[in-house]
């Protein structure tokens, strides 16, 4: 089976202490069936899957047969979800192993909806096809956005239902990603009490992500300020497209700086900071807006957990950990007025850039604009003198950033370009997803394979893509997204 596929798995995760994982196989499913490959991607992993049959293929990729050199594991971790401490694990997903790819780039290969795993508890292990296809169509967006992010690789259909609210057609994804480690995989090892465990765990991840720390003078620092810097910039990232994760748990926090599970995530239409899509964030946790600071909140629980292998003084731990944190808030402030000056085209920085910015943001609120059509529009007029909106307000505005741009002292097509590189043209409208997604469930996958077409560049402003860049209608207000366990 790796011949034909490509697949060359290793398994370094089983370097470390049993207590990380459990050795489990998949639990084979009735009549697998390929719903979607990611040709593209396959291709740039090295796999060629040319030589296996549409049963070969639902075969592999619903666990029915393993590849050679798998060796399935579910991965035990902890979390804080929605603040709360919870021991945690695989509860439906297998890690199959590490392809190495024929650059050496080493990526977990997973499954997710595998079936029941000693970290179950009450969960059947399984998972249904529009979550799966939901987690496949936006990661694959937010890769083209150029956001780090797990990747998909194929979703199967199992020919099993599973039982939600109601019986739904049952669906298997293959992750991949530069690995599952998590904040909360080292939660979990700091919860032991096992200083032994923890420094295997320290050891065995900068090996795989930060190499660079190996010579610091103290690794686990090192360790968590390449984590904060990454999350940093992640976290910029999803603020700069509108988009909401919905569910920032501890256990969500990759180390790898990557983007990872998308359950009840979405994208903003009309601008509110407070803006909240996961039936389950009653109070707003999550909200886009609390982002940057829930960051914050799950690496202190990092630093936390990496106490004990900071300093053997826990003062002296604190006090280390306390100094890389405190940098997060002026790195992100930093990182974040510069992201919005490429919003607005604007290059170098004047004293007047974070007035000019809340000012619009502001307006954008108080009329329930569109995030991402409204700098689309901005960058599409920037060279002229007539606003995209005739209020006095935005007028106002709107010559205030003229006389801003002309600092730029360059020609306005280099802001142009600077706008068209950080503004998409189209995102994931929750409704055409959402469209999509049901039309798929119902065995239609051709609206699936439009949308996935039209997010492939979304930096290009087309005339095709009309039709997924208009604004939902006034029922957006009620879209709610969930978990799908």
């Amino acid at each position: 089976m790796a011949s034909s596929s490509g697949l060359n798995l290793e398994q370094s995760y089983l370097e470390l202490p049993e207590v990380f994982y459990a050795r489990v196989e998949p639990v084979a499913v009735a009549d697998p069936a390929m719903v979607v490959f990611n040709d593209v991607f396959a291709s740039a992993l090295g796999l060629d899957c040319s030589g296996l049959g549409a049963d070969e293929q639902a075969a592999l990729f619903s666990g029915n047969r393993l590849p050679a050199g798998a060796q399935p594991i579910a991965q035990a971790y902890a979390g804080h979800q929605f603040g709360g401490f919870t021991m945690l694990g695989d509860g439906r997903a297998h890690l199959l192993g590490e392809h190495v790819t024929p650059d050496g780039q080493r990526v977990d290969i997973q499954l997710k909806g595998s079936g029941q795993t000693p970290f179950s508890r009450s969960g059947d292990g399984r998972a249904v096809l529009g979550p799966m296809l939901r987690e496949y169509l936006i990661s694959e967006a937010m890769a083209a956005l150029g956001i780090p992010t797990t990747r998909a690789l194929a979703v199967v259909k199992t020919g099993e239902p599973v039982q939600r609210e109601t019986l739904l057609p049952g669906a298997i994804l293959t992750r991949v990603a530069n690995s599952h480690l998590r904040v909360g995989t080292f939660e979990f090892a700091a919860a032991l009490k096992d200083r032994s465990a923890l420094q295997a765990l320290l050891d065995y991840t900068i090996d795989r992500h930060h190499p660079g720390p190996a010579d610091a003078d103290n690794q686990a620092i090192a360790l968590l300020d390449a984590t904060l810097q990454r999350q940093t910039d992640l976290i910029l990232h999803w603020m700069r497209v509108g988009f909401i994760h919905g569910v920032m748990n501890t256990d969500n926090m990759a180390l790898s700086g990557e983007t990872i599970d998308y359950g009840p995530c979405a994208f903003m239409d009309a601008y509110d900071p407070a803006t909240v899509f996961s039936s389950i964030d009653h109070h707003g946790r999550y909200a886009y807006a609390n982002q940057p600071a829930i960051a914050l909140w799950n690496l202190t629980r990092f630093a936390e957990a990496l106490l004990g292998v900071i300093d053997d003084d826990e003062v002296a731990a604190i006090k280390q950990a306390e100094a890389c944190l405190n940098r997060f808030s002026d790195l992100y402030r930093d990182k974040w007025l510069a992201m919005m000056c490429a919003k607005l085209g604007l290059l170098g920085s004047d004293d007047s850039d974070g007035q000019l910015i809340a000012d619009l943001l502001s307006w954008m609120k108080e009329t329930k604009a569109d995030y991402t059509n409204t700098f689309l529009d901005l960058t599409r007029t920037v060279g002229s003198t007539q606003p995209i909106d005739t209020s006095e307000s935005f007028t106002a505005w709107h010559i205030r950033w003229q006389e801003r741009l002309k600092q730029n002292d360059l020609p306005i097509e280099e802001a142009q370009h600077l706008m068209q590189r950080t503004n998409p043209a189209v995102i994931p409208r929750n409704h055409k997803v959402e469209e999509a997604l049901a039309a798929a469930t119902e065995g239609d996958m051709q609206p699936f394979r439009n949308l996935c077409a039209a997010l492939q560049k979304p930096y290009e402003d087309r005339e095709d893509l009309e039709p997924y860049q208009t604004p939902p209608g006034p029922e957006a207000c009620r879209y709610q997204t969930f978990c799908g366990t």
